[in-house]
């Protein structure tokens, strides 16, 4: 386990998505943040209180979180700097970035000396299998999205908590970096071999025999070029029984590429359910998730109305209006699973 608290590190991000590591702690374990860094240039905040590396330290932060992330996952010279400072303090340092802290020289060294660790929340676990298809016990939940960055996890773990105040059995099971330092565990299936995708999310939420749920964080997008395969593989390891369509309301193209148009709702969401199928046929469709961060509230409340009537399904901002919606349509579709009753018995 990472030690805690965090201090939550933007640096000189300007990407309102490129810190969503760093926002996703600080909105769903604010006790175990300290505060935010980040440089006089970068016009982000966390809405939490700004901290020097040494304020933080002094207040008791055992971990640096660089919770940013960019196309590729590069490390900077800047970040690198930001970084020994507070391993120099007696700090550890966790990042999830595809540019490991191991393969920074500097940084390797500077931790043997202080005796602290680094802490690379991307790397996949040894000996995965490839997957298998074969049905196993339990529900699962799968969240998929119109594009990166829209809202999966929020979504995710919204509805796993949602789920457990209404007495169900849910487990969500983090499938990125930001998931797995709140979760404390899970597996970033964007470090795992094409291959071996869908065997590691069998491996991620294997069969279970109390009938409960596991809300299985989504990745990617089916319509974003760079990363449908991860996605795909998503789908297929995590055999559905239900999906929530995430998006967010004013994106004006695919992250990253001004050149790809979002997709439409209705054809997204068939997209995916017809990728399911493979290894879930009875897959079903269970509520859609808007991030209307660019929307006032009368206008988010219009957004999501008209969406959820155009696609027949409950739909809500997960944030400003809950998820109770969606859960009163998985209570609607799902009678207990004849299979997990038979494992049982």
């Amino acid at each position: 386990m990472i030690p805690t608290p965090y201090l939550l590190y933007l640096g000189h991000s300007d990407d309102p998505l490129g810190i969503k590591t760093s926002r996703g702690l600080a909105h769903f374990v604010p006790e175990l943040c300290v505060g935010e860094f980040r440089h006089d240039d970068c016009p982000l905040t966390l809405g939490i209180e700004r901290l020097t590396i040494e304020e933080a330290r002094a207040r008791g932060a055992n971990t640096l979180v660089l919770g940013i992330a960019n196309p590729g996952g590069s490390m900077g010279q800047a970040l690198v700097e930001d970084a020994l400072v507070a391993i120099a303090l007696g700090m550890h340092v966790a990042a999830g970035l595809h540019h490991r802290l191991r393969e920074v020289p500097a940084l390797v060294e500077a931790a043997r000396a202080a005796g602290v660790t680094l802490f690379d929340v991307r790397d996949a676990p040894a000996d995965l299998p490839v997957g298998s298809g074969i049905k196993r016990a339990g529900r699962r939940l799968l969240t998929v999205g119109t594009d990166c960055s829209v809202g999966k996890m929020y979504t995710s773990i919204a509805l796993q908590r949602a789920m457990q105040a209404a007495g169900l059995a849910a487990d969500f099971r983090a499938t990125g970096q930001t998931g797995i330092l709140i979760a404390g565990r899970g597996i970033a299936v964007d470090a795992v071999v094409a291959d071996f995708i869908s065997g590691a999310v069998e491996v991620l939420s294997p069969a279970r025999s109390d009938d409960g749920w596991d809300v299985i964080e989504g990745q990617g997008s089916l319509f974003h070029p760079s990363f449908a395969g991860v996605s795909t593989g998503l789908l297929h390891g995590a055999q559905p029984d239900a999906l929530v369509l995430c998006h967010e309301a004013g994106r004006p193209h695919m992250r990253g590429l001004p050149h790809f148009a979002v997709p439409g709702l209705a054809e997204c969401l068939e997209a995916n359910l017809r990728t399911a199928r493979l290894t879930n046929p009875a897959v079903q469709a269970v509520g859609v998730c808007i991030n209307t961060s660019r929307l006032g509230e009368v206008e988010a409340l219009a957004f999501c109305a008209d969406a959820g009537q155009r696609l027949g399904l409950p739909c809500t901002d997960p944030v400003r209006f809950g998820v109770t919606p969606i859960i009163e349509e998985i209570a609607r579709c799902f009678a207990p699973s004849p299979l997990a009753t038979t494992v049982s018995a």
